[in-house]
């Protein structure tokens, strides 16, 4: 069943609006990082501006929850004074949509390791797409931009699929997520066959 209900919506608003706060917080330790090791930085850590992507949509499991939880997150930065500004909407798009996609491919029927890993690694590829086409990547060195997409699809990959199961599941330890699809799958698995 793909309606969703209110609580699923609250549900994934909270956590946008949550992780667009922290999204801010984590330019200012980005900035700090890229004093260290320069434009590499952002590559590095670029994975953590998808992590709202594959929560919520490991919680939530319907159509269009990593969507929708990016575009909440990028509403939250601008709200709270990004100095990028509403440009950010767009790479909420650009972002969600990428994670979005494995899921899509599934028909939202697979939140197993291999999706969510594909869910932020295909965040970041579309992220790097976008970039390359907004900051002229074409006039980059080739070896730099090879490394900078390894990075950046690596980082997707831990900080936005591996970090953002874990965070999940750790929510759904709290017993704020009882009821929630995620808690759903979880007592299935751990019935007894044949109950």
């Amino acid at each position: 069943m793909n309606a969703w209900s209110q609580r699923e919506i609250v549900v994934v608003a909270a956590i946008g609006a949550v992780f667009g706060v922290v999204y801010l917080a984590w330019v200012q330790a980005w900035l700090v990082a890229q004093t260290f090791i320069g434009p590499l930085a952002m590559d590095l850590f670029f994975g953590l501006w998808c992590v709202a992507s594959v929560v919520a949509a490991y919680i939530v499991r319907k159509p269009f929850a990593a969507f929708f939880a990016e575009m909440v997150a990028a509403i939250a930065e601008v709200a709270t004074g990004n100095p990028a500004g509403l440009i950010l909407l767009l790479s909420g798009a650009v972002q969600g949509a990428g994670a979005e996609l494995p899921f899509l491919a599934t028909r939202w029927k697979n939140y197993s390791w291999p999706v969510l890993l594909a869910s932020g690694a295909s965040a970041a590829l579309f992220s790097f797409v976008y970039t390359w086409i907004r900051f002229n990547y074409g006039a980059l060195d080739p070896k730099l931009l090879v490394l900078m997409f390894a990075l950046r699809v690596a980082s997707g990959m831990l900080l936005a699929g591996v970090l953002g199961r874990y965070l999940a599941r750790a929510l759904h330890r709290t017993g704020s997520l009882d009821g929630l699809k995620i808690d759903e799958d979880r007592r299935l698995a751990s019935a007894p066959s044949g109950a």
